[in-house]
Order: structure tokens, then sequence, then C-alpha cells
């Protein structure tokens, strides 16, 4: 668990992503976040968690050079699958998860904020899943929780213009729960924190436990939908300018193939 850390902070965990320079979600470090979450879920001190990114960013999204060695929409499909059943971890974990977002939480960054129970954003930060800007859809169950935060109607606009929030306005829409100037932001999340680590760990965990009812069959059968789509357009040819138009810095030309 290279690039993460934790320590403790009374009955909470502050659990810091560290690789610099975007703290981009590796493969790796996805399957990394799930075995500390195994361990903090087995230690009785820790009864709230607080996760944020070290640096300029939360995570400004999935490491897109990992792409280039997938061989296939086969392949790409179990990635999404491994990374949905560690988001879908996080949302049933039960012990309250909060995500300090400064910076930027975009593509799989965001993905992840959305499985964590509360969000708490600087007010300049970007919120965004900008995957359709280089051919691709979300693949960590993003196309299922954004319309669950935001509505189907802002949720298309984000997913279509792949324009990015400001923490305020992620506010505004519900996909976030509070905004403060960043220098604030990471005394307010532990703040927040500690008072939920206070609470009984009995009645926070089912109060987790009832918040995910709200969650249907439709919604698990979106997700693996999303995770064979996510293969089906890594292979097409639209994929791979969009990845490399990224990883060259310039504007993707796609042709629909």
């Amino acid at each position: 668990m290279s690039y993460l850390s934790f320590e403790k902070d009374g009955n909470a965990a502050i659990i810091t992503i560290n690789r610099p320079p975007a703290n981009a979600l590796s493969s790796e470090l996805i399957l990394d976040i799930g075995s500390l979450l195994d361990q903090l879920e087995q230690d009785a001190e820790v009864r709230a968690i607080l996760l944020h990114g070290e640096g300029r960013f939360f995570s400004a999204g999935a490491d897109i050079k990992e792409f280039t060695r997938i061989a296939n929409g086969e392949e790409f499909s179990k990635l999404a699958v491994n990374g949905q059943e560690v988001f879908e971890k996080i949302e049933n974990f039960p012990k309250p998860i909060i995500a300090a977002i400064h910076g930027a939480a975009l593509g799989g960054g965001l993905e992840l904020a959305m499985a964590c129970h509360i969000r708490i954003v600087s007010e300049n930060a970007k919120l965004g899943l900008p995957e359709l800007q280089l051919g691709l859809i979300p693949g960590f169950a993003g196309t299922q929780r954004l319309p669950r935060l935001v509505g189907t109607a802002k949720a298309a606009e984000m997913l279509f213009t792949s324009d990015p929030l400001s923490g305020i306005d992620a506010v505004r829409w519900g996909l976030a729960n509070l905004a403060f100037p960043e220098e604030q932001l990471v005394n307010k999340a532990k703040d927040m924190v500690r008072k939920i680590a206070a609470k009984s760990p009995i009645a926070l965990k089912a109060a987790i436990e009832l918040l995910q009812y709200n969650k249907d069959d439709e919604f698990y059968k979106g997700v693996r939908q999303e995770a064979k789509a996510f293969g089906f357009v890594f292979d097409s040819e639209d994929s791979k300018e969009g990845i490399r138009a990224f990883l060259d810095k310039r504007q993707p030309k796609f042709t629909g193939k």
C-alpha cells in the first residue's frame, strides 16, 4: 500500500491517497483501498473514516497509461468489475466514510467519491466524469450513482459535455454535501468525522444498512451492463484515438467506428 497511508484520530481513521502527481487510480491502488478497508473494518477503535488526497488533487481520474497495456475489451470489462466491487464495498461499508475533495475529483476519482457516504468539497474543486472526451464511458458504476445524486437530466449533461462542476455547484446540484474554502476543507471534514465517530457503532452500521434499501435491482443490473459496455466501447477505434489524444495532449478526432 505504498500510495495509501492512514492515521487514527480518536475513533476516526484518516486515509490519505498519495500518488503524485494526480493521485491517479490504478487498478492496484483501487485494490489497496479495498484491502485497507478490510483491515479497518476489523478495528473496533475505528468508527468513521475520512478519505482525502495529498498534493494538488483528491484524484484526477483513472490511470490512463494503464489502459494502453490492456489487450482487449474483455480485460477492460474485468477491470471495471474489480473497481465496481471495491466501490460497492465502500458504499456498503459498516462505518461511515467521508470524502474530502480538493483540486479535482474526475472520472474514477469522482466515482470513488460518489461511493462514499458523504462528500465535502473545496469551493474551487472540479468534479466531473470526462470519459466521453476520451471516447470511453465511466466503468466504476458512475453511470448509475451519478443520476441517483443529481437526477437523470443533469447526469446526462455532465456525461455528454464532459464539463466539470465547481465545488459550489456540486453542492447546489446535490453531488456534494458542503463546500468550504480550500484552506478550511480538511479541518471541517475532520470536525464532521469526529462528530460521527462519537456515535454508537451499532446504530451507525444499522443506519448504513437501511440507506442501502434505496438501491433496487435495476441499479445492480445497470452496474453489470456498464461493465459490459465499458469493454465494448474500449474495443472501438474511437477509444484508441481518445486515449492517444489524451496522452498526446491534443483534441481527439472521432469517426464513430
